[in-house]
């Protein structure tokens, strides 16, 4: 047992990272080591600080406790004894930092691997051992880059796994990218959803994946703007990979992409202002879905949407708000204009008959797709070697310019053409083997088009406002006490003559008029 006037002593232990904590023993065997060290010259240990940090980082949690312990205590000349230098740091400066910070607070710097001293010898020697710390650390994350690097630039991603992903053990890959559900199924769905047009803005994104329980939320319990902007910009969920810092754009991935490359290029393209944008209605809700849809049909104006309060009750109404309208204040029930919307979608759900015919024609053309595109492989592949060598010649003028501006231009130039390729590379590779068979493709859209009402009814208002997007071409123009005024559907309806379908009819085989003697005709009107 250690006299009660012992001196008194603190252990500082590091590592580099919380890994080496979790699957190491570094830091237990540093404060066996320090112990032995303060038996050995009769120190009493008072306290243990802890750090898991790099050693070039000055500001650390642990130390910083230390520091504080020592100047509470500074009149007992409290000894800190440390397993090594490269345990205090691994930067010539922050260690001679933090021994100037240690020194200040009362403390005495000991290490059972080195001997302190003030002479010019013992700071020489703590000089150069320092240096060698930072050197060591300095080639460690050196050879860490470049391993890394090389495993990129062989299509494997080597930081933390993205939102939609997680590491696996793959016999032959080592740790491969692989989807973890539903994460990759909604970030899919986002992104298709962009590219398509079916959300307009980056706030659509963002209310999309803020109705998903599973996707993960900040503190506030929302989806920041800055994680979907982050989310488009990542080439890693099309199959490619990017580290522009280390010279690497769109290499092929070995993992699987959630879509594809030419989907992540229409992201870029709507994000870029290649397709104009709607701004995103901020007064959307569940309550009111054809609010900002449904029009006035008087003056023309979106109809808005109110709660009324009544004696026992709060009662929902659609309503014009527009100044001088006839219609103005005059509020219509949800129950009623939803009713009738309704009805309007019934209306349009095509025959039987002609569903059927569509879904055989679409079948034909996608068959003979199929055969054109076999056919195409070849041109293709030509356009690829076509683009490889407009590469290697830019990369000849770089070497050759003087101008920053022009190497700029240059390498822009060459940053579009490697995305070109890469996009071409993909269509060689699925050039006549589609991504998904016919069913799968358009089992939705004929889901939809056989009954859009089934959509409609569903639980999120993405989906009801999808909606109107897919069904009519323009807002519907609605007249308080009359209903719905003719709409304006979208092509595929019109296709297969799902509107007024009660109003035609086949012409009986002698014809309106009486038969000529040479002629009998069998026609359709409108």
């Amino acid at each position: 047992m250690k006299e009660a006037n012992a001196p008194r002593a603190v252990i500082y232990c590091r590592v580099s990272s919380k890994k080496q904590v979790r699957q190491g023993d570094g830091l237990r065997s540093q404060e066996t080591r320090c112990r032995e060290y303060a038996d050995f010259h009769g120190y009493q240990v008072v306290h243990a600080f802890y750090d898991d940090i790099s050693g070039g980082v000055v500001s650390r949690k642990g130390m910083t406790a230390l520091l504080h312990f020592l100047k509470q205590n500074r009149r007992q000349g409290i000894v800190v004894i440390i397993d090594g230098l490269d345990r205090f740091a691994r930067d010539i400066c922050s260690h001679w930092g933090l021994r100037k910070l240690l020194t200040e607070a009362g403390g005495k710097l000991e290490s059972p691997s080195f001997e302190f001293g003030e002479d010019a010898d013992s700071v020489l020697r703590e000089n150069v051992m320092a240096s060698v710390a930072q050197h060591q650390r300095q080639k460690n994350a050196e050879q860490t880059r470049n391993r890394m690097r090389a495993r990129a630039m062989n299509g494997y991603w080597v930081t933390r796994a993205p939102i939609g992903y997680e590491f696996e053990r793959v016999a032959g890959h080592g740790k491969l990218l692989v989807r973890k559900e539903p994460l990759a199924s909604i970030v899919a769905e986002a992104l298709e959803g962009y590219a398509s047009g079916r959300f307009e803005t980056t706030t659509e994104v963002k209310r999309f994946l803020e109705a998903q329980p599973a996707y993960p939320r900040n503190s506030n319990n929302e989806v920041h703007i800055e994680r979907v902007v982050e989310m488009f910009e990542r080439p890693v969920y099309a199959g490619h990979i990017t580290y522009e810092d280390w010279g690497l754009r769109l290499v092929r991935g070995k993992h699987e992409g959630l879509v594809s490359l030419d989907t992540w290029q229409k992201v870029q393209e709507r994000r870029n202002g290649g397709v104009p944008k709607v701004p995103a209605r901020q007064d959307l809700s569940e309550d009111f879905p054809l609010r900002g849809f449904v029009t006035c049909g008087h003056c023309g104006e979106p109809l808005t949407a109110c709660w009324s309060k009544g004696r026992s009750a709060r009662y929902p109404y659609y309503l014009c708000d527009t100044r001088g309208c006839e219609a103005t204040r005059k509020s219509i029930r949800r129950d009623v204009i939803e009713g009738e919307f309704e009805t309007l979608l019934q209306s349009l759900r095509p025959s039987e008959g002609l569903f059927n015919l569509a879904f055989h024609m679409f079948r034909d053309l996608w068959d003979a797709k199929l055969v054109s595109a076999r056919t195409q492989g070849a041109a293709l592949k030509k356009e690829l070697q076509d683009v490889e060598r407009k590469v290697g010649q830019l990369l000849d003028r770089i070497v050759d310019a003087t101008s920053d501006s022009v190497v700029a231009a240059y390498e822009k130039r060459i940053k579009e053409l490697e995305t070109q390729k890469a996009l071409m590379r993909e269509r060689v590779e699925n050039c006549g083997r589609p991504l998904k068979s016919f069913g799968e493709t358009y089992r939705t859209a004929f889901d939809f088009l056989a009954n859009p009402c089934k959509l409609w009814h569903s639980d999120r208002i993405e989906d009801r406002r999808a909606v109107l997007k897919l069904v009519f071409a323009d807002h519907l123009p609605y007249v308080r006490g009359e209903g719905y005024r003719t709409p304006k559907i979208s092509m595929p309806f019109k296709l297969i003559g799902a509107a007024n379908m009660g109003e035609k009819g086949m012409v009986p085989r002698g014809g309106i008029e009486p038969p000529t003697l040479r002629f009998s005709v069998a026609c359709s009107t409108n």
